[in-house]
């Protein structure tokens, strides 16, 4: 697998200063002890109240040094990859940042940290500190364990936790607050996939038909695998084991999505919007996210953390905090709605018939909708892979609409279908075709001509002539067919030669295939002539 990095032993101490230098860590500094000791501080805090202080491996990030700052962490000890820093590190960063208030150690339950920061703490206490601990296993998904594992519910705790200390609660109080926040909490996984901790021997446990319900952040199995489904499927998997576990009762909950490393921003969404249908949701009354919070280096999928709502609770995840990676908090509810203004009309003009042209549409439309995965395919070679969905999601608006069209008009026809392509249908090729049949519908010539005259107009906008290697290369000869007097027939044995001209075409001019090396365009007709062909080509033999 690739991946930016120089070598494992480096990845931890390079990321950290270039989290120093980023925009997210000007208020950060850390102690001078790389690379046995790696701590994150704040650079200015108020030394009279309560320090908090957290950590464990990296590959978590943001977490854990992301959430140091005002509101949350003074201090944050990073380990080596998905490995608990060492006691002196862990001493080293309760000495520099706990004064006469004390401080708390936010601990996640794996044994590697449960034994070092308890023995970091007794150290410090040998030498005169105030110092308390909290271990936090949120992970419901083996309710069997003696010692439940800790998650993203680690980091609601530690901003819990900030601001109490950030009003300057006594250390008792901080203490009473994160612990008894922290029993409230629940969390649960679900990925697609484990993680790639930098081993270049590294096998993956899951096929391309699985994913896993209840997995560790560093990868470790999960309560067990299951067949991959949509998203809905899947959130409300997750959500239902997770509200099973929860106690009855008319609790509310906060609600944190976790990214786990790899899913894109617009999965993260999709699966909020999946939760919204879920029985969990009904009981949600916060929602922080969905950010990557607790993350496990590139694993793709999620983490759901409800932890249970009182006053006090409520008022510390909704106070600002200083960390960049704090997601902030927003009351749970339906997406907000602006009034839609009044668009032009679509059918502006009375549906009429035409038998023949009815039968062409239908057979013209449902050809580039089966044909969709061919063209995608082809697109996905010298583009983004989405010309046959852009030339489908056209054709189905069609035929959604037969009844609707004037058919027996060709201008008015012209305009109706260029209306119905705005409105509907996204990417060029549906603006293009848009332009032409709107000037087109403006033309007082017959139709054949007055579709020449789109083309110019598509063209003159569009920036792409014949030779240009775009669908124009099958649209110019099919309409010069016409005009000439041609069949059906000759206009589609045109747009086929036209579009298996671009498979010699060295240079693309316009569109995506513009910025694609003329080797790796060779042979490979373009996607839009090929459509334009294939649906001639469908509608003559109707």
């Amino acid at each position: 697998m690739k991946r930016f990095f120089n070598s494992r032993e480096t990845v931890v101490t390079e990321s950290l200063d270039g989290l120093l230098r980023s925009s997210a860590g000007q208020h950060l500094c850390r102690l001078d002890g790389y690379p046995e000791i790696r701590v994150i501080l704040r650079r200015e805090r108020n030394k009279d109240h309560v320090a908090v202080i957290s950590g464990g491996g990296t590959g978590h990030e943001p977490a854990h040094a992301g959430f140091v700052g005002e509101g949350m962490l003074d201090a944050a000890v990073c380990g080596s990859v998905f490995a608990s820093p060492g006691v002196d590190a862990i001493l080293a960063a309760i000495l520099a940042v706990t004064g006469k208030a004390g401080c708390l150690l936010v601990i996640k339950s794996y044994t590697g940290d449960r034994l070092n920061f308890t023995l970091a703490a007794e150290q410090a206490r040998d030498m005169g500190l105030k110092v308390e601990t909290i271990v936090v296993g949120d992970d419901i998904s083996l309710p069997d364990s003696r010692f439940p594992r800790g998650l993203a519910g680690t980091t609601l705790i530690q901003k819990i936790a900030g601001h109490a200390a950030s009003k300057g609660d006594t250390l008792e109080e901080v203490t009473r607050k994160a612990r008894s926040a922290a029993e409230g909490l629940a969390s649960i996984g679900l990925s697609l996939s484990d993680c790639n901790a930098y081993d270049p021997e590294h096998s993956t446990r899951l096929t391309e038909e699985q994913a896993e319900l209840g997995l560790g952040i560093h990868g470790e199995p999960g309560a067990k695998q299951i067949e991959v489904s949509t998203a809905d499927a899947l959130m409300a998997l997750a959500a239902d084991t997770l509200d099973q576990a929860l106690p009855e009762g008319k609790t509310r909950y906060a609600l944190l999505l976790n990214m786990l490393g790899s899913v894109p921003p617009i999965e993260m969404t999709l699966l909020l919007e999946a939760f919204a249908g879920t029985g969990l949701a009904r009981k949600t009354d916060l929602i922080i996210g969905p950010a990557p919070v607790m993350t496990a280096l590139n694993m793709n999928g999620f983490s759901l953390t409800v932890i249970a709502l009182t006053d006090e609770i409520r008022e510390a995840l909704t106070a600002p905090a200083e960390p960049a990676a704090w997601p902030g908090t927003v009351p749970f509810g339906k997406p907000a709605l602006h009034e839609m203004p009044d668009l032009p009309e679509t059918f502006a003009f009375s549906p009429g018939s035409s038998p023949a042209l009815e039968k062409l549409f239908r057979t013209g439309a449902q050809t580039l909708i089966d044909q969709a995965d061919s063209l995608n395919a082809l697109d996905a070679k010298i583009g983004d892979g989405d010309a046959g969905s852009t030339f489908a999601e056209a054709a189905t608006e069609i035929l959604r609409s037969l009844d609707r069209l004037p058919l027996d008009n060709p201008k008015h026809l012209c305009t109706t279908l260029a209306r119905v392509l705005t409105r509907n249908t996204g990417g060029s090729s549906g603006a293009l075709l848009s332009i032409l049949f709107t000037a087109a519908g403006r033309s007082d010539a017959d139709w054949p001509e007055a579709l020449q005259e789109g083309l110019a107009a598509m063209q003159e906008l569009g920036g792409a002539k014949p030779g240009d290697r775009t669908m124009i290369d099958a649209i110019d000869p099919a309409l010069k067919a016409f005009a000439g007097g041609g069949s059906l027939s000759e206009a589609a044995s045109a747009a086929r030669s036209g579009a298996d001209s671009t498979k010699t075409m060295k240079k693309s001019h316009a569109g995506r295939a513009s910025y694609v090396p003329e080797d790796q365009l060779s042979g490979i007709p373009d996607p839009g002539a090929e459509a334009i062909a294939r649906m001639l080509e469908s509608m003559a033999k109707a």
